[in-house]
């Protein structure tokens, strides 16, 4: 399906039913913008973007398929010569956060966590009406970033910007995934206006999101993660089958019955997460769960076993876009391991459509 919006067209296979693409209300620029899940939310939202970044070249080649007329370049945003571009209403990106995530070592001193700066640099150079800035939860509450959260703000207010910083659950917007990221966003002259979540009592679960796609190994379901599933030898139990270790490698299960856990970028090995097959051919047969049960043997003291059925694998790449929103059928470049980095990387775009709306209504009411 073409969406057109004036001489702007974006190619989105599969939009869920309940979104209805709104009338342009005004442009944006990009900044680290991978494979586009931002955009595609706030293009859903009525803002057309006017030119996007990305240092990765796999995912500017994404981003072009979908968005064959934007404005696109491919390289370290320092070395960009960012054209003239009047009448700008919002900068909107999500820099680097391995530097900031508590799945990495949380160093200060990363360069990756300099990016936030670079953005900030890119929002006083345009001016635009506005910003909004992803980044993982751990920016937004961890002690150690106090300092940086402070100067932020105090940067944002320097330029006019009424700043807010917000935590919001995917899973609370149509996202069938409980990932939880932060937006720093600053308007001027108006408030922001948090979004308003429409899945919290409701959340989509993962096995509703996956049942969308063709059947595993089909076309269109094929890109298959060949890496090994076998039980660890010293597996680490939770209360929970699906938290914990019980394989190789950190690929967790996942419960098809619930909201997927956050996807990382490291996926495409062992640390792909897994799903049992079986399973999601039966339905909602939880007593029939394979993982459930070793989990339970487990708990009672079994010793840990050496194979495990053919029915465990690890999703696709199709599957892992589908856990984050993309469009069904959305084609992803580079290597298999580049594909899923571009997925793990991404704002689903459900969650940024719903944060496009709000930062749309603060700005324009009800246009």
């Amino acid at each position: 399906m073409l969406i057109f919006t004036g001489s702007f067209q974006i190619r989105i296979m599969e939009i869920p039913d309940h979104i209805t693409k709104l009338e342009d209300v005004g442009n944006i620029v990009s900044l680290y913008s991978g494979a586009g899940g931002l955009d595609i939310g706030f293009h859903l939202a009525g803002f057309n973007t006017i030119w996007a970044n990305d240092i990765d070249k796999n995912a500017t080649r994404t981003y072009e398929n979908i968005f064959p007329t934007h404005k696109i370049t491919t390289g370290d945003l320092l070395d960009q010569n960012l054209p003239y571009i009047p009448n700008i209403d919002l900068v909107i990106g999500g820099p680097p956060c391995q530097g900031f995530s508590i799945a990495g070592k949380m160093d200060p001193h990363d360069p990756r966590s300099k990016h936030v700066w670079n953005f900030m640099a890119i929002v006083s150079r345009i001016s635009p009406r506005g910003f909004v800035m992803e980044n993982v939860k751990s920016l937004a509450e961890n002690s150690r970033w106090q300092t940086l959260r402070d100067d932020l703000i105090k940067e944002s207010h320097k330029m006019g910007y009424t700043p807010k910083i917000i935590i919001l659950n995917a899973s609370h917007f149509g996202v069938p995934q409980a990932r939880e990221r932060m937006f720093l966003i600053g308007l001027k002259k108006v408030k922001f206006c948090n979004p308003v979540a429409v899945t919290v009592q409701s959340p989509i679960f993962l096995r509703d999101s996956l049942k969308k796609l063709p059947k595993y190994g089909e076309a269109g379901n094929n890109s298959i993660c060949i890496a090994k599933i076998t039980p660890a030898k010293r597996p680490i139990l939770r209360k929970s089958p699906y938290a914990g270790m019980l394989f190789n490698g950190q690929g967790r299960p996942l419960d098809l019955n619930r909201p997927a856990p956050t996807l990382p970028a490291s996926m495409g090995g062992n640390r792909t997460p897994i799903i049992d097959q079986k399973e999601l051919d039966l339905g909602n047969k939880k007593k029939n769960s394979w993982i459930v049960k070793y989990h339970k043997y487990l708990m009672k003291g079994g010793i840990p076993h050496n194979e495990v059925p053919n029915s465990l694998r690890r999703i696709t790449v199709e599957e892992a876009a589908a856990i984050q929103t993309f469009p069904l059928g959305m084609k992803f470049y580079g290597a298999q391991t580049a594909q899923y980095r571009q997925i793990g990387n991404a704002v689903p775009p459900m969650l940024a459509y719903h944060v496009a709306l709000a930062v749309r209504k603060s700005l324009y009411g009800n246009k």
